[in-house]
């Protein structure tokens, strides 16, 4: 037998009663053979931790749990034992409670009807033969067999045979009835219970024993009866029910069983916890705000419920979860916030709150809207060929979705979804945040940018594109005919504007010039000009060119002409105008016919009638006015005029005569005046007709308005002003202006001025002559000059300025000389090294004591004597002063005065 468990004794077959040898053992007479009735009798010595069996007149009889099958009534008594002893039971009923251990015995000889048995065998109360196992055990010997059943249970109580077999085969069993009974025992009961608020709570108190207890319930020391408690009700289960639970019956609830026939009682205390569903609310619900502006948005869910919800955000069905983008948080008072950084084109659309406890879940949305700037994602370089049709495609993006319109660069016109131009080759659709711009029959003055712009409220963005139309080539000058002769080259320029560029090659008389060319032709080739350079040698080489231009679009040719070019023809109607003695200008009508080459200028001729000398004047270019100057006064002359081109001189034309002036007085002088500096005036002369002879010189003469006398100033011919001075200030002056040549005087020249009011003397006048710089300069000399002057005042007054702290490190410096005796200098006494034991001793001489004799010299004092030096003494015996410790001051008295305060005995 197992450790702790307990033995009831054996039985021999003659039905005497026999003392187990192993401790805690209870012992039981058979009254009978076997198949007879055994009883317990009473308690054995020494059965500590066993099952106690009570006399019969005092010990309760407990019903039993489980129920005997028909054929074991009218049995003998059964036995019991308590919890986790082991029992021996003879032949009979046996009682005991469950989980306790009980051993079966069979007497120690067989009935007398059979021989001596060579086999006994147990079964259970299913009819089954029992073998041995981790549960049950058998012990068999010669005639006597022990069943052994560990940790019996409920399940385990019926009627047990032992059946004896001899030699013969003959077989005789015997019964034993064994009954179970329960303890008081709580099963499984949890500790807390929770339950939701407002639901029905069943408060599970699982109590078992045999017989039935008795369970009263006890919330707040007090028994729960339904009188007293509407709401509360005990089950026939033992089980509390709580009606309509609430927050306010939570708390500690006992239930106590109690079993009154064995004087057993016991309790268990039951934590009652209420769960309130969450209720979730939202401050706000819908949000806006801008992409890719680094704005942030934060939601804001308010919560209640019991335990405390747990806040967890959601979005598109999935949960979101703590990112650089997305931050949590938990406020007081039951609030959680989501934030959401940097918000972009994406991160719009419903988000969702949802809180969830123990009792429930509740969830609310909210719905970020997101205003996202116009942004165009399509636009591109559009290629037409003129005549056709273009299309061109400009699709945006934004929330909400922009407005797009188009603007043509070359003019400004603006195009609008729907617009449509007057000549209808202009039409704008457009939906969704794409529109389309059609240009039908595009036409060359359609080349060039297109804006497109995409527009809302949020803001607006714009790109451009180029339209590029292709085209056949085209020619751009009907200059056709050209001139040239014999050995003078020619450029025939052939220019094409095209897109995409053309090749063009030239062609004479249906043969291609190529582009090395030949004798007399070469050819030059640029993009969009092509120049054909002929030097014609011979009649052969004048005639038709062809220039083929060819891309592809299409192509096209022009034909040139080379014809022989001639001299102009003569000019005509020369006519002679502004004739004085000196100068002569000549106008007249261009030739007819250049020749085929431009006139490159005029020559006109002229001489005096009589002579055979032709001067030759040059226009300048292509004028047909020409000045002649250097003429003789009162003389006739001869002109005539020829046009030059590359080719030759042209014919004369018709001769016209013409005659000069005679010499005569000068005209009146033009003047104008300026003011001068001071009490001067500027009289500006401007030459006129000088009468064919040069002016010898100006008089001029002035006055004052109120004086009769004129003043006369006489100014060579050569000047071109005259200046009047000294004039009087505040005062109006007349100025009469003759000019003079040998012919006689001319007619005068009136003029009138005003002198102002003599001015003041003033800084402004005294700085206006000067420049900004030298004003600039003037300052900074001034302010250097009185900083000199304040520094010295505070070297002589103060000991103290820039120039103190120069003298002061000048006359620091430390000299080392070798005799003792060294005079003072300067007021400072000499420190001699390592030699010389005397102090330094610093002089200071106070000013403005300082009395002046007859003489005016300072009476300088006497330098200090042995006496007056002060040594210190050291520790060490030396003598020694620090130059930092005492001040001496030597006053006009001959008086020396130290400071105490400032040294150390």
């Amino acid at each position: 037998m197992a450790p702790g468990s307990v033995q009831v004794g054996a039985f021999t077959a003659d039905g005497r009663s026999v003392r187990s040898p192993l401790r805690d053992e209870v012992l039981a007479d058979a009254t009978g053979q076997i198949g007879g009735s055994a009883a317990i009798r009473g308690p054995v010595e020494r059965s500590s931790g066993r099952c106690r069996s009570q006399p019969e007149d005092t010990q309760p009889r407990p019903q039993p749990l489980g129920k005997l099958p028909r054929h074991a009534r009218g049995l003998s008594p059964s036995k019991t034992a308590l919890n986790r002893d082991i029992v021996s039971f003879v032949p009979g009923p046996e009682r005991c409670f469950s989980h306790q251990s009980v051993a079966v015995h069979t007497p120690e000889s067989p009935a007398e009807a059979i021989g001596e048995p060579v086999r006994l065998e147990w079964y259970n109360p299913q009819g089954e033969r029992i073998v041995p196992s981790k549960r049950v055990a058998l012990h068999t010997e010669t005639s006597r067999s022990r069943l052994i059943i560990y940790n019996a249970i409920i399940e385990d109580a019926g009627i047990y045979r032992c059946q004896a077999t001899d030699a013969s085969g003959q077989s005789q069993e015997a019964t034993v009835v064994l009954e179970i009974y329960q303890r008081l025992t709580f099963r499984d009961v949890d500790s807390p219970q929770e339950f939701r608020h407002g639901e029905t709570a069943e408060v599970v108190c699982d109590v078992i024993s045999s017989p039935v207890p008795v369970v009263v319930w006890y919330y707040q020391d007090k028994e729960i009866t339904e009188q007293r408690h509407s709401r509360f009700q005990v089950l026939p289960n033992n089980n509390l029910q709580i009606h309509q639970v609430t927050k306010a019956d939570e708390g500690v609830y006992r239930c106590e069983a109690s079993v009154e026939a064995r004087g057993e009682i016991d309790f268990v205390d039951i934590a009652v916890v209420v769960n309130v569903p969450p209720v979730l609310s939202v401050s706000q619900q819908s949000f806006n705000a801008t992409a890719d502006y680094q704005e942030s948005v934060t939601f804001t869910c308010i919560t209640f419920g019991s335990p405390d919800p747990e806040v967890t955000w959601h979005r598109k069905g999935q949960r979101l979860e703590q990112s650089e983008q997305y931050a949590f948080s938990r406020l007081e008072g039951g609030r959680g916030t989501l934030t959401i950084r940097n918000i972009g084109q994406g991160d719009g659309g419903a988000y969702s709150c949802k809180a969830t406890n123990k009792a429930g879940s509740q969830e609310k949305e909210l719905f970020l809207k997101v205003f996202v700037q116009p942004h165009i994602t399509q636009l591109r370089n559009v290629t037409a060929v003129e005549g056709s049709a273009a299309m061109i495609s400009c699709v945006a993006e934004g929330e909400p979705l922009p407005d797009i319109s188009w603007r043509r660069a070359s003019d400004g016109k603006t195009f609008m979804d729907g617009d449509k131009s007057q000549d209808g080759r202009f039409e704008v659709r457009g939906r969704h945040g794409k529109s389309m711009l059609t240009i039908s029959g595009v036409r060359l003055t359609d080349l060039g940018r297109f804006d497109c712009e995409a527009l809302s409220r949020i803001g607006g963005h714009q790109k451009s594109m180029f339209l590029d139309i292709e085209y056949i080539p085209k020619f751009l000058t009907n200059h056709t005919i050209f001139y040239s002769w014999e050995g003078n080259p020619v450029n025939i320029s052939c220019d094409v504007m095209s897109n995409p560029p053309a090749t063009m090659l030239w062609r004479r008389e249906r043969f291609t010039i190529s582009t090395e060319g030949t004798a007399n032709t070469r050819v030059h080739n640029t993009e969009g000009r092509s120049l054909l350079e002929v030097t014609p040698s011979s009649d052969r080489d004048f005639g038709r060119y062809n220039c083929t231009a060819r891309n592809n679009i299409g192509q096209r040719y022009q034909e040139f002409i080379l014809a022989q070019a001639d001299v102009p023809s003569n000019p005509y109607s020369v006519r002679l105008s502004a004739v004085s003695q000196r100068l002569a200008t000549v106008t007249f009508m261009k030739p007819d016919s250049h020749g085929g080459v431009p006139i490159g200028h005029y020559l006109v001729q002229y001489k005096e009638v009589g002579s055979q000398d032709w001067r030759d004047v040059k226009s300048h270019s292509v004028q047909t006015t020409v000045v002649l100057t250097g003429l003789e006064p009162n003389t006739t002359y001869e002109v005539r005029v020829a046009a030059v081109n590359g080719k030759g001189q042209g014919e004369f034309s018709h001769t016209e005569t013409f005659q000069s002036l005679p010499i005569r007085e000068p005209s009146p002088p033009a003047v104008h005046g300026q003011r001068g500096m001071g009490k001067a005036y500027r009289l500006g002369l401007v030459k006129q007709d000088d009468g064919g002879m040069p002016i010898v010189e100006y008089i001029v003469k002035y006055k004052t308005d109120k004086e009769e006398q004129w003043m006369t100033k006489l100014v060579p011919g050569a000047n071109d002003f005259a200046m009047l001075q000294p004039l009087q200030w505040n005062t109006r002056y007349e100025v009469e202006i003759t000019a003079r040549n040998v012919k006689g005087l001319s007619e005068p020249t009136f003029y009138q001025f005003f002198m102002p009011q003599k001015p003041d003397i003033t800084a402004e006048s005294l700085f206006s002559g000067l420049g900004l710089g030298a004003v600039v300069g003037l300052g900074l000399g001034a302010l250097l000059l009185f900083l000199v002057l304040v520094d010295i005042s505070c070297f002589f007054l103060r000991q103290c300025g820039l120039l103190m702290c120069i003298t002061r490190t000048l006359c620091s410096k430390k000299t080392t000389t070798s005799g003792k005796g060294k005079e003072i200098e300067e007021g400072k006494a000499a420190y001699l090294g390592d030699r010389s034991k005397d102090p330094i001793i610093e002089m200071r001489i106070e000013e403005d004591r300082v009395t002046l004799p007859d003489d005016g010299d300072p009476v300088r004092p006497p330098p200090p004597t042995e006496s007056e030096k002060l040594p210190l003494k050291e520790e060490n015996g030396k003598e020694t002063l620090k130059p930092d410790t005492i001040e001496i001051k030597v006053h006009s008295d001959n008086s020396i005065h130290t400071k105490p305060d400032d040294s150390k005995a």
